[in-house]
């Protein structure tokens, strides 16, 4: 196997030559479909679009560029723009209604948004501001600035729980688990009927996504809407209101408990930190989420903000994208001691028997997270798939609008237009641009599309606000 490297001085040369390639608008435009993706999967084959009486209406054979779909903005930002996106408008559906069984109603149920926090396992270096916005002293008696790499790195590292650390964070799914089944009992009780029954009067709905901490550790953003017991379009009982909610979300949050059995056979108990924040969700409000003395939030200001960290990584240090295959490779990565030690933590428990089940090495570049970044309860709101059919169906309806096809045929279904049969046969031909200079044209183009759709977004708030 031959190897090309790739240097500042050939990457030059290679952008020209590709961009006086014979085929380069085709694959400009192949790149543009797709996004802008930085790992394009590249597929050989044909697709064929044939009517019911068997008529090819339209054929492609060749090479095509599939996007990759990582959600990591590090790894792929084309495909982390359309995923947050689609993040986006999963969550303010749930919100504000008006997508497909979600009715505009929703906006007026109980709602709260919360944030869970992982507990202390020992004192980090922190920049904290006072109310005139000075820095105040950190434990170690500096005053960090922000872009110290030593925030969020335990003060004295030889104390600090390593061990419980990476434990919660692999079991904090659990723990969220948890979290849902004392929140049914503790408004169970407030309604005043058998936990087993809270079911018959109510539905707990919602939908979740993880952010990392400078430390390393996760914490969640939680939307939370009570409906009633046949979902969203079902009223929620009367006797549920938002305090109560709220009151019933602090229980809960306090009396969430997990235990596991410690590395030395000793019980470990897992819980949250004591760090509990609740606001109201507003329908109609334009208060950032950030001012401290709103108390609330917009439900699409909300959604901006949740949508934002499901495409994010594990901090703010450069930690791996990737699953880490052995030790040596932490070795080459840039990565603050802390992190580092979180690595060799999850690294070491991943190799004891009783963690064997929690296949912790696979999530050593996940710093022992094992869950899913970005989830919800079943009648929360649509889907990531529904969403994804709903493009490709309008994509399909383009397509056979061009060729003068009625696409308000009473046949056509969401699943792909009925009128047609789409046959595709591809196979694998490789992962990634073939060189360095493609990909830093494709980065090009997914950060024009960006720049594009935040000043769409930008004109329609001020829009909004006029």
């Amino acid at each position: 196997m031959t190897v090309v490297l790739y240097t500042p001085d050939t990457v030059p040369d290679l952008l020209s030559a590709r961009l006086r390639c014979p085929d380069y608008r085709q694959w400009r435009a192949q790149v543009q479909a797709t996004g802008g993706c930085a790992q394009p999967v590249r597929l050989s084959g044909y697709c064929h679009l044939v009517d019911r009486d068997g008529a090819v209406l339209t054929e492609r054979s060749g090479e095509i560029l599939v996007p990759c779909g990582n959600r990591r903005a590090t790894v792929c930002p084309g495909c982390s723009d359309r995923y947050c996106a689609d993040a986006f408008h999963l969550i303010r559906a749930g919100l504000s209604g008006g997508h497909k069984d979600i009715p505009t109603t929703v906006t007026a149920k109980p709602r709260a948004f919360l944030t869970l926090t992982a507990p202390s396992f020992g004192p980090v270096h922190t920049r904290r501001l006072t109310g005139r916005g000075r820095v105040r002293p950190c434990g170690c008696g500096a005053h960090h600035h922000p872009g110290d790499p030593r925030i969020g790195s335990p003060l004295d590292p030889d104390t600090y729980d390593y061990v419980g650390s990476v434990l919660w964070q692999a079991h904090a799914g659990q723990l969220w688990g948890r979290f849902t089944t004392a929140l049914r009992r503790a408004l169970a009780a407030r309604l005043d009927v058998p936990e087993r029954c809270f079911g018959r009067v109510a539905r707990l709905s919602f939908s979740k996504v993880a952010e990392y901490q400078i430390r390393g550790l996760v914490h969640f953003h939680a939307v939370i809407r009570i409906d009633g017991p046949d979902g969203p379009a079902d009223p929620t009982p009367k006797a549920v209101t938002t305090e109560l909610l709220r009151d019933a979300i602090i229980d809960a949050a306090r009396i969430a408990v997990l235990t596991i059995t410690g590395p030395d056979g000793a019980p470990l108990v897992l819980r949250w930190g004591a760090q509990l924040d609740i606001r109201r969700i507003s329908a109609a409000g334009t208060r950032e989420l950030e001012d401290p003395d709103a108390g609330q939030i917009s439900d699409a200001a909300l959604a901006g903000y949740i949508a934002k960290y499901s495409t994010k990584g594990t901090g703010k240090s450069e930690g791996p994208d990737r699953p880490i295959r052995d030790l040596a490779h932490v070795e080459h990565l840039d990565l603050t001691p802390h992190h580092r030690r979180i690595i060799d933590t999850v690294w070491t428990l991943g190799g004891l028997a009783q963690y064997a089940e929690l296949n912790l090495r696979k999530w050593a570049h996940m710093l022992g997270f094992r869950g899913h970044f970005l989830t919800k309860s079943k009648l929360y709101s649509t889907t990531f798939g529904a969403i994804r059919g709903e493009r490709r169906t309008w994509r399909l309806s383009e397509t056979l609008a061009q060729l003068g096809r009625d696409t308000d045929d009473p046949n056509t279904t969401a699943a792909g237009l009925d009128s047609v049969t789409v046959i595709n046969d591809w196979r694998l031909i490789g992962i990634g641009h073939r060189n360095h200079a493609e990909r830093e044209l494709a980065l090009a183009i997914a950060e024009r599309n960006q720049q594009h759709h935040q000043h769409r977004r930008t004109t329609h708030r001020e829009e909004i606000a006029a």
